[in-house]
Parts: structure tokens; sequence; C-alpha cells
């Protein structure tokens, strides 16, 4: 989950005024007056930039998803300037979303060649969707609760505990 960290260590980065290095997608004088789908795009570009693999890609997604339920949930944020709670629920959502991407890559076509119907893949993959955004949102609230900072540990265990909970729960999809 190094892109999570990354993630979290640009929003920060710039939120805190820390200068880009120039010609960065992040830095400021780059971004001024941009709007805001640009500077979602800076942030994506900053943190994970294009290497042609599947994996970049998805990750890729991930963070522009993320950013934009972060714009739906606080409409007014500032993506140039993200308060903790605004930056700790883009990281969440992102750490979410990469998880099932990575949950759908391993187990999704299993799961819709054995289902009985289009209808049950696609509910099934809902189910599993949500069942990773509860549990990505539970272990976040915990490490929040103990008054835990993220960190990229910190976030790597709650990755692999959510994808080990995630495939034992819908093993049985895959059969």
């Amino acid at each position: 989950m190094v892109t999570a960290g990354a993630l979290n260590g640009a929003l920060a980065g710039v939120a805190a005024g820390q200068a880009a290095a120039p010609g960065s997608p992040l830095d400021p004088a780059l971004l001024a007056g941009r709007s805001v789908n640009e500077v979602m795009d800076a942030v994506v570009e900053a943190v994970r930039p294009v290497d042609g693999t599947q994996d970049a890609e998805a990750e890729r997604a991930a963070i522009r998803d993320a950013l934009s339920e972060l714009l739906t949930r606080y409409p007014e944020a500032d993506l140039l300037n993200l308060d903790p709670e605004q930056r700790g629920f883009a990281i969440e959502r992102f750490t979410a979303i990469d998880v099932f991407r990575r949950f759908e890559l391993d187990l999704g076509k299993t799961i819709v060649e054995k289902a009985p119907s289009a209808a049950t893949a696609l509910a099934r993959l809902k189910q599993a969707r949500d069942y990773v955004k509860q549990t990505v949102a539970a272990a976040f609230r915990k490490l929040r609760d103990a008054g835990r900072t993220l960190t990229a540990g910190r976030i790597i265990r709650v990755v692999h505990n959510a994808i080990k909970e995630t495939l034992e729960v819908f093993e049985g999809y895959g059969e």
C-alpha cells in the first residue's frame, strides 16, 4: 500500500504548504486557477504516475474515485488544503476501493462465472464491495478512536486484514 502512503503524504504536504519540486504536478504555480478535475488529475499524476501496469491503472482510478467521494461528502473541500479529517476520509476511501479492486481481480471472474445469473453475479460483487467498504471504515475508525495516526505500516495492516477477511467471507461465491 505504498500508494496510500504516497497519497497521504502528497495531500498532507500541499495542505501544509510544503513546496513541491519545480515542475511537479502539485506545484502550486501550475495549479493556480485550475479546475477541480485538473487538480484531481495532478494529484493522481503526482501520487501514481502512469507505468503501463494494470496495478498502476487500478490505483490511479482508485485515487480519482476516492477524491470524487471526498468531494461528494465534503462539497466545500479544497483538494490542496484538506484538513486531517478530510485527508483521512480520502485515504480510507482509496484503501477500500483499492482492496475491492484487488479482490475483484483475484475472484471477480470466478464469481461471475459461478453465479446462476448475471444479476446474481452483480449482487454478489456489490455485496463484497459494501463489505470491504465497511471493513476498511471500521479499521480506520478503530485507529482514530485509539488516537493513532495513519502510517504506511498501519495502512498495510488494514489492507492485508481486509483482503484476508473478504476472501474468507466470500470464498463460497467462487465455488
